[in-house]
């Protein structure tokens, strides 16, 4: 059996954002002729905190053995705290342990050739993680599939969102949801939008009371039906419960259970301080396309909601940075209009200059405070949003924090958001967390100007400032944190510990904030009666949470350590809180185990992906009591570097491929599509490798590829260090550093990261280019490029080139296939173009699909240089510009 983290296309990746959500990203049962007897997702959220239950009972009822997985998404800020799975009768229950401890017991178990599987994780779009489970078993197999996770509610613009992502792929006769809510304050609101269709419309039934909801989707097998014969499930969306909670006039509600206190505090009917706000808007090329039109977009409406009690500015930046205002100027419908003004006409292009950028923006607040500009009251705050790690100035992540933590006053903070997977978001949130500020990933989806929206609303309207919550000496102890710098409209504050034993059956807290002459005291409410008397209520809640807050706290703490001796305490405080309380995270690892431990699997905590994990491999268990099992493995190795450049010609009305290399020199320009009549050339010219001695033969490779187009008089130039959009009067420059995608007339250029890109013309023609590295100690190989043209590109019929004279496919012939000089190769005759050519059977890799090892092609390979198969010889191919067309006739 095989457990992992799902591993995401960068397209995938880049999805939109759900609040506190279940996802099931791949179906959540998965294989081929299994029947799913139920699958059914309990949560019970007790005073914010909410446990979730995931099960599924499933069977082989096909006639061969196979795999069946099971995919959940757990939200990042979640912790796993238990998954058992019955195969076939064995039982395997998970443990959290020590990293390390649960590392060894697990290769203790491998070296025996008694482990059965490896857990993974994977962070994922939309701040989520993918629990994957897969295991091999022959027919007739059932197996029951559990999982647990708990994790704080977050208030944000006045409600609790509790949302469910159920895609179970296939019709299932026991399927069900429900979510239990127990807030023992009372409950103000709660409903059920309809975020699953019309299909589903009115089918979740809310019941309710003062303090307790229950929430139930159970729709029946025809009902989950996309239509009334069909076979197919139309359970595929988010389930949504939003709710919030009575608070009374001194908006302060303290819970105590289990020798623990959760103190909830969010007061209401505050006028909003006035604040100065700086934008930082990142506008390198990478910003260009759909990620700048949706930043522009959110802006719009952000400058909107600015008051003339507002002052503000913007700065944006790619390598140089400008300012529209050297100082902040009120939020007037004036000043709004100019700077909305300014922000529409931002052309991005160039690198990313984060550090100068928000070294002027702190200088912009700095002035604007000594001037006298700042009301005491106000709140002072820089808002950065980019989307890719700094290529200019100061581009060391440390020194970059360093410099800002040095200029930023304590009445200043900082809030990132990070948008796409090209961005260091970990440091975005470093930054943020350090400068009494908060972090948020956007995902580049069609809401991502929504998102942006979104979580400036969180933080638009602060209500107060510098609050402390205290409770009297010697009545609690392991006290969360209860300094906070700001408290914005439609949040809360949550401060939990443990209480000392004493004679009173009282406990206070009293909360202060500056600028405000109240003081909130409030009386303890003891839960664990009432708790006792709930059937579905999580009688742990308060203890658990205790621990969830302070293992976050301490995680936060750790990534900011000053030195490696702070950090090694943090860490084992972690480590000690996680065991006890059986939370998944970072430091530890979840060791699931058959009752006797004779089959072991291992569960890693997850990484983000910008910095990628570790990977390992192990074989099928040999165990006689175990199943068999089919292991996933990942094995990364280096791709055989090309030289000379390789074409692989596919026929698909002969169904063969022909291969041929073109043996030219470098600074040569080959010409590959030349379509006049389309207006579209595509050009390619040659870098050589390194030469180690003076007589050895220098090898070439594409190094620039061109893509013309002629009508709207556009050019992209892929290199391997950039990519150039040129449109005659502009040049916009991007790196390989980011995901990027253009639109300029009928031109669309998409650029994944680090990978490729990918040119389309007019709908009709496309081209896809690959950057592939090599070592750069390596003594002779360079960078290069690979180039993939699809066979079905509609040329005009006056297509030619090296490529494009095999849109019109001629017609081959293979025969007399026979022995050659290399007994591992045949040899035949291919009749091709009134010519007879002797022609090797071999083969060429194409990288499309994995751009490291790729995939081995077999074809007929054409020797010198393409001669007999192509129109002349190669040298007719030679052209003098990137963006020449090919001489007609040849």
């Amino acid at each position: 059996m095989c457990f992992q983290r799902a591993i995401l296309t960068s397209e995938e990746q880049e999805d939109f954002e759900v609040g506190f959500s279940l996802w099931s990203l791949l179906d959540a049962i998965r294989g081929d002729d299994i029947t799913v007897k139920s699958y059914k997702v309990e949560s019970r959220i007790t005073s914010r905190f909410c446990h979730t239950t995931v099960k599924s009972s499933v069977v082989n009822s096909g006639p061969n053995a196979q795999s069946i997985g099971f995919n959940v998404q757990i939200p990042k800020r979640a912790f796993i705290t238990n998954f058992t799975m019955n195969v076939n009768g064995i039982m395997f229950v998970g443990s959290v342990k020590e990293k390390t401890v649960a590392r060894n017991l697990y290769a203790q178990a491998r070296a025996r050739g008694k482990a059965a599987g490896l857990v993974r994780y994977r962070t994922t779009h939309n701040d989520m993680e993918t629990f994957k489970t897969e295991v091999h078993v022959p027919p007739g197999s059932k197996i029951e599939f559990e999982l647990h996770y708990q994790e704080m509610m977050q208030r944000k613009l006045g409600f609790y969102e509790h949302s469910l992502y159920l895609q179970p792929g296939r019709l299932v006769p026991q399927f069900q949801v429900d979510v239990y809510i127990y807030e023992p304050s009372g409950i103000a609101s709660v409903e059920t939008p309809n975020t699953l269709g019309e299909h589903f419309s009115g089918m979740a039934k809310l019941t309710s009371s003062k303090d307790k909801a229950h929430v139930v989707f159970k729709p029946s097998l025809q009902q989950q039906r996309k239509c009334e014969n069909c076979t197919t499930s139309a359970i595929d969306g988010i389930f949504t419960v939003k709710y919030d909670v009575l608070r009374d006039s001194n908006a302060g509600e303290l819970h105590v259970s289990d020798g623990h206190f959760v103190h909830f505090f969010a007061p209401a009917n505050l006028s909003p301080l006035p604040k100065n706000i700086v934008f930082v808007i990142d506008v390198s090329g990478s910003m260009w396309g759909v990620k700048m039109k949706q930043t522009v977009e959110a802006m719009q409406t952000i400058l909107d909601d600015l008051t003339m009690d507002d002052y503000f500015s913007i700065v944006d930046f790619n390598h140089n940075v400008r300012c529209w205002s050297e100082e902040l100027v009120p939020g007037s419908t004036i000043q709004v209009a100019e700077a909305k003004k300014y922000i529409q006409n931002i052309k991005p292009n160039g690198g990313t200059n984060i550090n100068e950028a928000l070294m002027r923006a702190v200088q912009m607040l700095v002035k604007a405070s000594n001037q006298g500009m700042i009301d005491p009251r106000s709140v002072s705050m820089i808002m950065l949003v980019s989307d890719g790690d700094p290529t200019v100035g100061e581009i060391k992540l440390s020194a970059i924090q360093k410099n800002l933590k040095k200029v930023m006053r304590e009445e200043f903070s900082l809030f990132s958001l990070g948008i796409g997977f090209d961005v260091d978001y970990d440091f975005l949130e470093r930054i943020a967390m350090e400068n009494r500020g908060a972090a948020q990933r956007i995902y580049t989806s069609h809401d991502a100007s929504d998102q942006i929206r979104r979580f400036y609303s969180q933080v638009s309207s602060p209500l107060l400032r510098k609050i402390t919550v205290q409770f009297p000496e010697d009545s609690v102890s392991d006290v969360t944190q209860n300094h906070f710098d700001k408290y914005f409209s439609g949040s809360e504050l949550v401060v939990a510990g443990k209480v000392l034993p004493s004679e009173s059956t009282t406990l206070n807290s009293f909360t202060t904030a500056f600028a405000v002459s109240h003081t909130y005291t409030s009386d303890y409410l003891e839960l664990d009666a009432a708790l006792a008397q709930q059937q579905h209520a999580f009688t742990g809640f308060a203890r658990q949470m205790w621990a969830y807050i302070t293992v976050n706290q301490l995680l936060a703490e750790r990534s900011l350590a000053p030195t490696a001796g702070k950090k090694r305490k943090i860490t084992q405080r972690i480590l000690t809180l996680a065991v006890e309380h059986q939370f998944v995270t970072p430091l530890t690892a979840l060791l699931v185990e058959s009752e006797e431990a004779k089959e072991r699997l291992l569960a890693d905590s997850p990484k983000d992906p910008k910095q990628g994990y570790k990977n390992s491999c192990i074989g099928p268990s040999t165990s006689p009591t175990s199943l068999p099992v089919t292991v996933v493995c990942l094995c990364v190795f280096c791709g055989t570097v090309e030289n000379d450049p390789h074409f692989i010609v596919h026929l698909p009305k002969n169904n063969m491929d022909v291969c041929f290399n073109i043996d030219s020199e470098p600074g040569h320009i080959l010409n590959l599509v030349s379509d006049p009549g389309a207006g579209v050339v595509v050009n390619g010219q040659l870098v050589g490798s390194k030469r180690v001695e003076e007589k050895e033969k220098v090898n070439t490779y594409f190094g620039i590829i061109s893509v013309f187009y002629q009508p709207d008089g556009i050019r992209v130039s892929v290199s391997t260090d950039r990519i150039d959009l040129t449109d005659g009067r502009n040049n916009h420059s991007f790196t390989w550093g980011a995901t990027a995608d253009i639109t300029q007339d009928r031109v669309k250029v998409s650029i994944v990261k680090d990978s490729k890109v990918m040119v389309t013309v007019d709908d009709k023609i496309t081209v896809m280019v690959l950057l592939h590295r090599v070592w750069k100690k390596h003594p002779t190989h360079v960078d290069y490029l690979g180039l993939y043209i699809p066979s079905n590109n509609q040329y005009s019929s006056q297509a030619h080139g090296l490529i494009g004279q095999f849109g019109q496919e001629p017609e081959v012939r293979v025969f007399n296939l026979h022995q050659g000089a290399d007994p591992l190769k045949k040899e035949a005759t291919m009749e091709v173009k009134g010519n007879k050519l002797v022609v090797t059977r071999g083969w060429q890799k194409d990288y499309r699909r994995d751009n490291k090892r790729g995939s081995d092609v077999f074809c007929w390979f054409i020797h010198n240089s393409g001669k007999g198969f192509i129109d002349g010889h190669y040298t007719n191919y030679l052209v003098p510009r990137l963006d020449s067309f090919l001489p007609l006739p040849l």
